[in-house]
């Protein structure tokens, strides 16, 4: 049995609060933050070409590649600094 989802206004969560995706205010708000991070800029590659819009709940983020002309969606690990391809589409990483 799939988790009921909850679609407000702005986001996304499941029953129990977990985020499929920020709301459009947390999604600026992240996304400036990693950019100008002075800290951050000296741990990891940079997050220009990135657009986070969700956590997976442990540090790791979901971003989207906006600009270039596949809607894949990517999984950047906090640890290792990583950028893993998790799907094909937003619709099936929601999915």
């Amino acid at each position: 049995m799939r988790p009921s989802v909850v679609l407000s206004g702005d986001g996304c969560e499941d029953e129990y609060g977990s985020e499929f995706f920020w709301s459009a205010d947390r999604i600026a708000s992240e996304n400036v933050m990693l950019r100008t991070d002075a800290d951050l800029a000296a741990l990891y590659m940079p997050f220009d070409a990135l657009l986070f819009f969700a956590d997976a709940g442990n540090g790791d983020l979901f971003a989207l590649v906006p600009g270039v002309r596949r809607p894949d969606v990517f999984l950047w690990d906090h640890e290792t600094d990583s950028r893993t391809w998790v799907a094909p589409r937003l619709a099936t990483y929601l999915e």
